[in-house]
């Protein structure tokens, strides 16, 4: 369905960013956000300051919605119109480099480093090393005890 062949409370029943779709999709070509949400504006009849107050938040929406792409020179466009290359490299050279670099003054640090062991928490005045047992005094008791206010 073309959007001149919808009625007026239909265009206003829509979401912005499915307007905005057609708008992209009918017309064939990129356009800037702001001449964009024109387009929506003027299909829902939105004012100039409407479209002001607007702007921010239908900004959010494409940005957010996985339909629409922002290109590199600003321009909004479907996501169905690109596509996307991924690169994956593993090329084992870089990791030679890497191992490389590392001299051999910087290994024997590491290894010193992780002979200590930087968990041992060693507090002369700690409570856990008294000879006191503060849970001496402990008692347990099952439901059943508790119940009976034993």
């Amino acid at each position: 369905m073309k959007l001149k062949d919808l009625t007026k409370e239909e265009i206003e029943a829509m979401s912005y960013d499915d307007i905005a779709m057609m708008i992209l999709t009918e017309t064939n070509r990129q356009m800037k956000i702001n001449e964009l949400f024109k387009e929506v504006c003027k299909l829902v009849g939105l004012s100039d300051e409407e479209f002001v107050d607007k702007l921010p938040a239908f900004f959010d929406i494409l940005s957010t919605d996985h339909r629409f792409i922002m290109l590199e020179n600003g321009l909004w466009d479907l996501k169905t119109k690109h596509s996307t290359k991924v690169i994956i490299d593993n090329d084992d050279e870089d990791d030679e480099d890497i191992e490389e670099d590392i001299e051999l003054d910087e290994i024997e640090e590491s290894e010193e480093d992780t002979e200590k062991d930087i968990y041992a928490d060693v507090d002369e005045d700690d409570d856990l090393t008294d000879d006191d047992d503060d849970l001496k005094d402990l008692v347990i008791i099952d439901e059943d005890e508790e119940a009976n206010g034993i």
